[in-house]
């Protein structure tokens, strides 16, 4: 999938972008939309697969659950901007936005994150190589230093949000980034791997042990999704 950036401060720039993205689920980075719809992309994998890491009921309701509800909630509210734009209704449009925001952001944080995932029978965990392995290397040492910084800056995260790697699309360099709650990685930055460190990623399974999610979720990481991000 190619990304796809929406900001509610260039809302109108945005909902161009949403409307010209097919519903297709494709081994790259763009979010499924149909008809300037939003839709529910299929996983490239079983629910189960990516076990003992993140388990299998954990991945059927984050994704037919809560990347549904984003998908939903995000149709529900641009056809009420779409309203409220032909009837001339700034108020409602400036108050539909956040909203708009919050479930595409949703939509397009989960449908990148399914994408960062393989099971280990498909590479899962497989370190990265190439042109993105290097500049690792060269930003943080070694692969090893780069997962301890991300994983200190999500277990510092307050409440819900992620934590994403990503490539400076001015300088080239790469820079580790939390966000809060559902904002998308927009503006200069492009996204190449992102972990969700909301608690419905892995309250079932590892309850209060962050950590330990944080730790685990690395032995499926999908590098080759990260590696063609970063090209």
């Amino acid at each position: 999938m190619s990304t796809t950036l929406l900001r509610q401060s260039t809302v109108r720039s945005g909902l161009r972008n949403f409307t010209t993205i097919s519903k297709i689920a494709r081994p790259a980075t763009i979010p499924s939309f149909s008809r300037g719809k939003a839709t529910l992309p299929d996983l490239p994998y079983d629910y189960g697969a990516l076990e003992p890491s993140i388990s299998g009921q954990i991945m059927e309701l984050h994704h037919s659950k809560h990347h549904q509800t984003y998908v939903n909630s995000y149709n529900n509210f641009t056809e009420q901007l779409a309203s409220a734009t032909s009837s001339s209704d700034p108020a409602a449009q400036i108050a539909l936005q956040p909203l708009i925001n919050f479930h595409g952001g949703g939509h397009i944080n989960h449908s990148l994150f399914w994408e960062n995932l393989a099971p280990k029978s498909s590479g899962g965990g497989e370190p990265p190589s190439g042109k993105l392995g290097n500049a690792i290397d060269q930003a943080y040492g070694s692969l090893d230093n780069l997962k301890k910084i991300m994983n200190t800056k999500l277990a510092g995260i307050q409440g819900s949000g992620w934590a994403w790697l990503v490539k400076d699309t001015e300088t080239g360099a790469l820079q580790v980034r939390t966000y809060a709650n559902q904002d998308p990685v927009v503006g200069q930055f492009k996204p190449v791997l992102g972990i969700d460190a909301w608690e419905h990623a892995y309250y079932l399974q590892y309850q209060n042990r962050k950590a330990e999610y944080f730790g685990a979720i690395w032995d499926v990481i999908n590098w080759k999704t990260a590696e063609k991000r970063f090209e």
